[in-house]
């Protein structure tokens, strides 16, 4: 195999697993450590209101960007193991202003808009 291709698959090796960890832990662990905080407070949002303030405020400006719900939408293992994940608004919005972002032909976009779909 060419030199070129022993780099691209040691890549892939190296870097795959840590693209995996990124984009769990932007949704799914962001998701558990709620759902963690709302158990520890025996669901009463009253006592944990205000935490979620500071973790979504943290989210929104530093953590959450379009580019990354990208990545989660359309990595296969993450697609197919979260049923809900075509209806999650967060994800599809943030996907579709990635997508928005990249390209300036709003005829392609429409088209890749009608395409997603399609996408299982």
């Amino acid at each position: 195999m060419p030199s070129l291709w022993n780099d691209v698959v040691y890549t892939l090796k190296a870097v795959g697993p840590i693209v995996r960890t990124h984009n769990e832990l932007h949704y799914e662990a962001m998701d558990r450590a709620k759902k963690a905080n709302q158990k520890a407070f025996n669901d009463n949002e009253n006592k944990y209101k205000d935490i979620f303030v500071i973790i979504d405020r943290r989210w929104n400006c530093q953590l959450h960007h379009p580019s990354h719900a990208a990545s989660y939408f359309l990595n296969p293992e993450f697609f197919y193991s979260n049923p809900n994940i075509e209806i999650d608004c967060e994800v599809l919005e943030s996907l579709y202003k990635c997508i928005d972002k990249l390209s300036e032909n709003d005829e392609f976009v429409n088209y890749i808009h009608n395409e997603l779909p399609i996408y299982k």
